[in-house]
């Protein structure tokens, strides 16, 4: 990663399903990361230097049209956030300084205001919001232990761990179905697209590729899943800066394409949720140098 972020431009964009068209909706200075789309289609949410902001999908070509989101003393979000399926509230993964500087999951209401904290075990980054509402999918590291899946009750609580065995599990997000978790997994020896039921049991391996593949996203309509590629082998890593590509699964016939040409960016492209809820279209972030 490169020393000065503010060398960094980042550029947020929408790519068309139907005609694989990229449209640019902001650049800005600094590093920008991880955009979830609202439920009525209208903003994203993304993240920069601790803080989260609102974005119009409508474009914008400076920073005037960022609007700071209240999260109080959670000043400290990562790129693992994400919007409820209801469209009122919102999930962030804060660094508290009361935990060792590891990250802590909360929710709050989506215009802002005082985080509810979800688990009390850290360190736990969320990345996926059952359709029905009640469930959090999340990765945790417990006891000094690789990386694992876990759920809990959006109402904290006891966490029910969901992935075993060697290597890191990340990325978990759910189908539009509730039915199963898609996620990426080192299991096979390489870093891969799995998916399970989401009480933990039927683990498949979904795609085998010479790359590192991360962060899955089924589309809303239960159709399509998106991931990123890092096109070199990084073992269990997700870096910055890095020759990244988007690919698409059907996943009625498990056939895999490219949706965009190779470009520069790795962690922060898409680390959440980022379909339309029409899901015609997709936002993800590349990024310049320079």
């Amino acid at each position: 990663m490169p020393s000065t972020p503010s060398s960094i431009t980042s550029v947020i964009e929408v790519l068309s399903m139907a005609t694989g068209e990229r449209r640019t909706i902001f650049e800005g200075q600094g590093i920008y990361e991880a955009p979830n789309w609202s439920r009525d289609g209208q903003f994203l949410i993304i993240n920069k230097n601790g803080l989260l902001y609102r974005l119009p999908v409508s474009g914008a070509d400076n920073n005037a049209s960022l609007h700071t989101i209240n999260t109080e003393f959670a000043n400290r979000c990562n790129n693992d956030h994400g919007i409820s399926p209801g469209g009122k509230r919102i999930v962030i993964s804060h660094h508290s300084g009361e935990c060792d500087e590891q990250s802590v999951i909360y929710t709050l209401p989506i215009n802002g205001g005082t985080p509810f904290r979800v688990t009390q075990n850290f360190p736990s980054y969320w990345h996926g919001w059952s359709p029905d509402g009640n469930q959090l999918a999340y990765v945790a590291g417990r006891d000094g232990q690789d990386f694992k899946i876990y759920s809990i009750s959006v109402y904290g609580g006891e966490e029910t761990q969901l992935t075993f065995g060697p290597g890191l599990d990340d990325g978990p997000d759910y189908s539009h179905d509730g039915k199963y978790i898609y996620y990426n997994s080192f299991a096979s020896g390489r870093m891969q697209i799995w998916r399970m039921l989401a009480n933990g049991t039927e683990h498949t391996q979904m795609v085998e590729s010479t790359g590192s593949d991360w962060f899955p996203h089924p589309s809303p309509d239960g159709k399509k899943v998106v991931f990123l590629r890092y096109l070199e082998d990084q073992i269990q890593g997700h870096p910055f800066g890095r020759d990244v590509q988007l690919f698409i699964m059907d996943i009625a016939s498990q056939t895999v394409s490219a949706i965009t040409e190779p470009f520069f960016g790795g962690q922060g492209t898409i680390n959440v949720p980022s379909w339309s809820p029409d899901s015609s279209e997709f936002a993800f972030v590349t990024y310049r140098q320079g």
